[in-house]
């Protein structure tokens, strides 16, 4: 796919579109029936107020200059930053950013605001996510969650290097670098390729004022993560560094374990597109082949990822809050099963993560 432009890809439906009517329709019905709706409900909210406190709360105690000789308690706070972050990016950010936290679309964009101060930007996020990650799952040049820029491979379907034989151990040190990427650079690289792509035009963006906006915002957010802290905490400016950077691996490998041992196991599939840029299947189908849960009993686990244990159910409805996933799941599997197709999912997590190392391992070969 060339910089300067972008060939969607079409789905072409066969006899297993019946599954994705069918889907729909039990899935509504349930709704229905239920008398309930499929944005948020108070434990959204919850979440809205514990995660953001769990990321600022660590933050206040920094600059509070209380644990000053106690490095070790020091750097925890910056590490349980970055647990807050994800769990912000998971929990709240990412239900707001797919419009699901409420029929208001004003309250999801405020919500949703809140990947800003983790040191991303909101549009880019939605792009790469909701239009490409979304729309063209675990597609080689599509899915930009499984383009490294050929520093690892994630599908069969891209180049073999010879160093992809060691990934299986460089992988994890480069997951820690994502949101640290998101907070320098990425979000520059990405807003310029999306406007050569015209993906900035399709979500009604102008690139000279997001441009503006970005470093506006990017601005703020080091104003208030890395310049207060050098003027306010007794502490040399590079311990701030190490701290700051600290939080950002911590946010960034929690963020791509969840993710990859979703879609980078060796029961999902890579489909690659013909010649005339289509893919012989049912959207809803290749959704199913292409993502996997994991961990379906841990309550605890599944209330702080944001119900992305159950990624199946997120593609399939990703405008339906992920506080209905859980019983929504008993639909899409019966349903699955009932026409034939994979329901992939892990009993737990380690699981999931111990086979996405596994692919890891398989892809370097």
């Amino acid at each position: 796919m060339s910089q300067s432009s972008f060939l969607p890809v079409k789905f072409i439906a066969t006899d297993n579109n019946q599954f994705s009517k069918t889907l729909k329709k039990r899935v509504n019905k349930y709704f229905k029936s239920n008398n309930i709706s499929k944005t948020g409900d108070y434990r959204i909210w919850i979440k809205v107020i514990v995660m953001p406190l769990l990321y600022f709360l660590p933050f206040s105690l920094i600059l509070s200059n209380m644990f000053l000789d106690n490095l070790l308690v020091f750097y925890g706070l910056w590490i349980l930053m970055g647990v807050g972050m994800s769990g912000c990016g998971l929990g709240i950010m990412h239900d707001a950013c797919h419009g699901a936290i409420s029929k208001n679309k004003s309250v999801n964009n405020l919500v949703g605001f809140v990947i800003n101060l983790a040191g991303g930007y909101a549009l880019n996020w939605k792009i790469q996510h909701n239009v490409l990650h979304h729309s063209y799952t675990n597609i080689a040049d599509y899915d930009e969650d499984i383009d490294t820029s050929g520093v690892m491979r994630f599908s069969p379907n891209q180049p073999l290097k010879y160093f992809y034989k060691y990934q299986i151990f460089y992988a994890w040190f480069f997951y820690g670098l994502m949101t640290f990427f998101w907070a320098t650079y990425k979000d520059f690289d990405q807003l310029i390729r999306y406007n050569k792509k015209g993906l900035l035009k399709s979500q009604n963006a102008n690139f000279k004022k997001e441009l503006m906006k970005l470093i506006l915002l990017k601005g703020i957010y080091y104003m208030i993560f890395i310049v207060t802290p050098v003027f306010l905490v007794e502490m040399s400016w590079i311990h701030i560094l190490i701290g700051w950077f600290m939080m950002h691996f911590t946010a960034g490998l929690i963020l791509a374990c969840i993710f990859q041992s979703a879609h980078v196991v060796p029961s999902t599939k890579y489909p690659k597109p013909d010649e005339n840029n289509e893919i012989k299947n049912d959207f809803a189908v290749h959704q199913m082949l292409t993502t996997a849960n994991f961990a379906p009993k841990n309550r605890i686990l599944s209330w702080y990822i944001g119900g992305l244990n159950y990624q199946i159910e997120h593609h399939l409805f990703p405008s339906m809050s992920h506080v209905h996933h859980k019983k929504v799941s008993k639909i899409v599997r019966s349903t699955a099963l009932e026409f034939g197709l994979p329901y992939n999912s892990q009993p737990t997590f380690m699981i999931a993560l111990k086979n996405h190392a596994k692919m890891l391992l398989s892809l370097s070969k």
